[in-house]
């Protein structure tokens, strides 16, 4: 949301009034309250009328600093936020003089000034980012009220996350709407909306706001992040960080870190594909056909079709194709695999299990008191309300009838397409911020019940949709690409993107979505996607077998799967660290070479933990640019050695078994 109209004009429509001067402090052991006109006071009388903006300064753990501010505190947009954060506070220590406010945490200090209102983070002798007189304002008009802040930007700093998005990987310049669609990997659209950004000067933004935000990356104003919530409040908190990856420690701190995923989620996943056709002998044909090519598989997907079409989700398999669910399952787990199944939150007109999920209460209401039902996706289909616990318990039950036969895992899919207007959540949620958290709710009801009935260690989900906090739900994946080299650009962007929003874990389809690739394309997606933290097979219209593309892929996919499991005892370490300290196991260039101005842009290749670097290619003749940061690398096999004394760019061509990838040090 744009407030001004260039440097020296409000908007049409727009009245900004900025926080000016602080006027009354109030200290207590875990707060402090700051009283702002958003006018210079110079006599009493100018007290009578005028907004006043009210701050409170907390802090929830060292080097974190909660800001919240507000301007009619009766006002229904001060409620709790929904996300579920670890934000008890601590003692914070504040002194005071004529000027100047401090409050210190850790070893970050802000440091405010009354008299022209605006702060400065510093975090051991430096200045990490600051909000300048007359950034924080209330605005009021012809489109409503919002609550803003502009925190400053040093010069050459860069800004990224706000979650998995596949345009430009530094995010200066841009425009960005924290709303959850289903927008596939081509637009501006996401399904993973998380309000958190993290800069190279060691700073992380936590805009603590479910309902849609608007995000003006060095756009509206050049020099300054600003970020806008409608209504009357804006909570924000402050990350000062020794590094990039000591901010993402303390942001996964407090909205959680991902659990213990077993063993097998990190091997080779095979789909059945969105919409080909496939019975039994199908399923056991490509198995066995993989197994027979000396391909280990680790889990089975069965996509949308395992029930019958127009009645998703009815959670019963369709007979016609799978007579017997149960002896199919067995023969998977007897070939040594795990099992996966497609589900969403959506209940189409047609199921067996609508009437009785309306009856009860179960899905998502309209202000009349009617079930509200759309045609996108399935045939007049509700939503289940996982506000209300009962829906909650009813779903899991419907899961777990699939459990007891054998299914191990769910695929959650959508959770991006739910109503704000005139609608009604039973806990009496407002819909505009229930929005984007119903995938938190929708993807935590479902791992609840694997962590219940497998084990924890043992739960695994592969979810498409996101919030922040959600990372607590492993894997997430990319979403529908198409089958081309420029759609393999935008997913390791979005996927790189993701894992500076303090996410860990990432997939996407191997090969593409949409459409078929070339074999070609195929070959190099495969081995991008057998060195990405977990990696799936899976289509549109096609099987995604490599002997569906030619023989050569076979060769292709079985060396990376024998390659990824080598390195299985090295991955570990990684999804350790990430589990203590909320590190991504795939990370961009810049968490682990930070003072390398090179690495601030890199977005086509990455780490792997802190030592591995891996550069897939995206060129039909086999060219690839990588830059390989100073110090030693060895290929991973051992057979080229590379001492960089400064870091340096190479273009090689390189064959289908050849993807860089170099071990540091």
């Amino acid at each position: 949301m744009r407030f001004t109209d260039g440097a020296w004009r409000t908007a049409e429509g727009f009245d900004i009034h900025q926080a000016k001067e602080v006027r009354f402090v109030q200290k207590s052991e875990d707060k402090i309250t700051l009283t702002m006109p958003t006018f210079h006071i110079y006599v009493r009388g100018m007290t009578l009328s005028g907004p006043y903006i009210t701050m409170e300064i907390t802090s929830p753990c060292e080097n974190v600093f909660r800001i919240r501010t507000y301007h009619f505190k009766g006002d229904n947009s001060l409620a709790p936020s929904l996300f579920r954060l670890n934000a008890d506070n601590i003692k914070i220590s504040a002194e005071e003089d004529e000027k100047t406010v401090v409050a210190k945490s850790g070893a970050s200090i802000l440091v405010i000034d009354k008299e022209n209102y605006g702060y400065e983070l510093i975090r051991d002798g430096r200045v990490i980012t600051g909000s300048r007189e007359g950034a924080l304002a209330y605005i009021d008009g012809d489109h409503g009220c919002f609550m803003r802040e502009q925190l400053n930007l040093r010069v050459g700093e860069h800004v990224y996350g706000l979650g998995e998005r596949f345009g430009n990987f530094i995010r200066n310049g841009q425009s960005i709407d924290i709303v959850n669609k289903d927008g596939g990997t081509f637009s501006e659209q996401s399904y993973k909306n998380i309000p958190f950004y993290i800069t190279d000067n060691n700073l992380g933004v936590f805009v603590n706001h479910s309902e849609e935000i608007n995000f003006e990356v060095a756009s509206e104003n050049v020099s300054k992040v600003q970020f806008s919530v409608h209504g009357e409040c804006l909570d924000y908190y402050l990350f000062a960080g020794e590094s990039m990856k000591e901010v993402i420690k303390l942001y996964t701190g407090i909205t959680g870190r991902v659990p213990k995923l077993p063993d097998w989620s990190f091997g080779l996943w095979l789909s059945t594909s969105f919409s080909t056709d496939y019975d039994e002998k199908t399923v056991l044909s490509f198995v066995d056909g993989m197994r027979d090519r000396g391909i280990d598989l680790s889990v089975f997907h069965f996509d949308c079709f395992w029930m019958k079409d127009s009645h998703w989700c009815n959670f019963l398999w369709d007979s016609d194709m799978f007579p017997d669910p149960a002896g199919l399952i067995a023969k998977l787990h007897d070939r040594g695999l795990h099992v996966c199944v497609w589900i969403n939150p959506y209940i189409a007109q047609q199921s067996e299990i609508f009437d009785e999920a309306a009856a009860n209460g179960y899905l998502i209401k309209k202000t009349d008191g009617s079930v509200w039902q759309t045609d996108l996706w399935q045939a007049g289909m509700g939503i289940v309300d996982f506000t209300n616990k009962d829906a909650v318990r009813w779903y899991q039950d419907k899961l777990k009838a699939l459990l007891d036969i054998g299914v191990d895992c769910f695929k959650t899919d959508f959770g991006e397409r739910i109503p704000v207007d005139g609608v009604v959540f039973a806990d009496g949620s407002d819909p505009l911020r229930m929005h984007n958290f119903y995938t938190y709710l929708y993807n935590e009801a479902v791992f609840e019940l694997l962590e219940k009935e497998r084990g924890r260690g043992e739960a695994v989900l592969f979810a498409r949709s996101a919030t922040a906090g959600c990372q607590k739900f492993p894997v997430h994946w990319g979403g529908d690409c198409h089958s081309d080299y420029p759609s393999m650009e935008q997913t390791i962007r979005g996927g790189l993107s993701l894992m500076l929003s303090g996410f860990s874990y990432w997939s996407h389809d191997i090969g593409g979505f949409e459409d078929k690739s070339t074999p070609d394309v195929y070959k190099r997606w495969a081995a991008f996607g057998l060195l990405s933290s977990h990696s799936r097979l899976h289509g549109s219209t096609s099987y995604r077998v490599p002997w569906n593309y030619d023989e050569e892929s076979v060769d292709v996919l079985r060396h990376y799967v024998d390659l990824k499991k080598a390195l299985m005892p090295y991955i570990n370490e990684a999804r350790s660290e990430a589990e203590t300290s909320g590190y991504p196991v795939m990370r961009p260039m810049v968490i682990e070479f930070q003072n390398d101005p090179v690495c601030a842009f890199l977005d086509r290749q990455y780490m792997l933990g802190d030592k591995v670097l891996v550069a897939p290619v995206f060129d039909p003749e086999g060219w690839v640019e990588f830059y390989l940061p100073e110090g030693t690398w060895v290929s991973v096999d051992g057979s080229d050695k590379r001492v960089v004394t400064s870091g340096k760019f190479f273009r090689e061509k390189r064959g289908y078994l050849e993807m860089p990838i170099y071990i540091r040090g």
